[in-house]
């Protein structure tokens, strides 16, 4: 397949939270008009709408197309920590974040009684780039103590967490990191996500820095385009440092791609308030053009 028939299926919902600005608002009538480019009909994003309503992330005010979602701090709150990875993966593509030799393990025993948090607790260590090494034993090459207890104490495990670290990890006879990262985490599956985000971030970057004209709508659908495959390759990614990856590793490329896209996208609206999650996403791709050029 080549790339200008990759095709970008976006969230409904992810698309709403894409579309959240400055000040905390998303209007209707551009998030009906970037979901008819996409593919998505009036009656998909109403229910959508009405889902995050009754979740409490958010309220409404209006009617049609004339109307207003107003996010929850929540819910705005929630989008920073991706922003955050970002600015981390692009400061390891540059060099910048060489990995110490430490493991970074927790280990918990939540009981059956408290399935949901133990399920919950479980979700967050993998999403947080942690790998399962035996029941209740997950291991990290990064730094994640802080996001480990916040998500603990908010799920009521604390008190049942422990968190060490070691230089010496050995799976059976393996001890070599790179080797046990290759083990321990899909990086086939992880590359093949960076290789398809590279093919859908190529075309557009071309429609971007091309001399055809695009609309304020034809530059939301792009970055919202951009933004769900980035998320998509990103959020099972460990960012395991570049000395426990193969190299040359997708993930730079893609990255690269993205922030070359992101550029452009800025140049195009001249800069103008848009979506906090572009803002957010696009500082963090400046300052990785920025370092690029020093």
């Amino acid at each position: 397949m080549s790339a200008e028939t990759d095709h970008v299926e976006v969230p409904t919902r992810m698309l709403v939270h894409a579309l959240i600005r400055e000040d905390g608002t998303v209007g209707a009538d551009e998030l009906y008009t970037v979901a008819n480019i996409l593919g998505m009909s009036d009656q998909q994003v109403r229910l959508c709408v009405k889902r995050l309503v009754a979740e409490g992330r958010f309220t409404h005010e209006g009617r049609g197309r004339k109307a207003k979602l107003h996010a929850t701090a929540d819910t705005t709150r929630a989008l920073a920590p991706n922003a955050e990875f970002l600015r981390h993966a692009f400061q390891q593509d540059a060099g910048l974040a060489p990995w110490d030799g430490v493991w970074h393990l927790a280990a918990f025993a939540v009981p059956e009684s408290a399935r949901t948090a133990r399920d919950a607790l479980r979700e967050t260590l993998v999403h947080l780039g942690g790998a399962p090494l035996q029941g209740g034993l997950y291991v990290c090459a990064n730094t994640w103590e802080p996001y480990v207890e916040e998500a603990a104490h908010r799920l009521g495990a604390h008190g049942t967490l422990t968190l060490l670290t070691t230089t010496d990890l050995r799976r059976g006879d393996t001890q070599e990191p790179a080797e046990l990262a290759r083990r321990l985490w899909p990086l086939q599956e992880i590359a093949d996500r960076y290789h398809r985000l590279s093919r859908i971030a190529q075309p557009r970057l071309d429609r971007l820095t091309g001399p055809a004209s695009l609309s304020s709508s034809a530059l939301l659908t792009i970055a919202v385009e951009l933004a769900t495959e980035l998320t998509r390759a990103m959020e099972p990614d460990p960012l395991l440092p570049p000395q426990l990856l193969p190299q040359p590793w997708p993930g730079t490329q893609a990255r690269g791609f993205i922030a070359r896209c992101w550029a452009a996208l800025r140049e195009r609206d001249h800069g103008e308030a848009g979506p906090v999650l572009f803002r957010l996403y696009a500082d963090v791709t400046r300052e990785a053009a920025a370092r690029a050029t020093h």
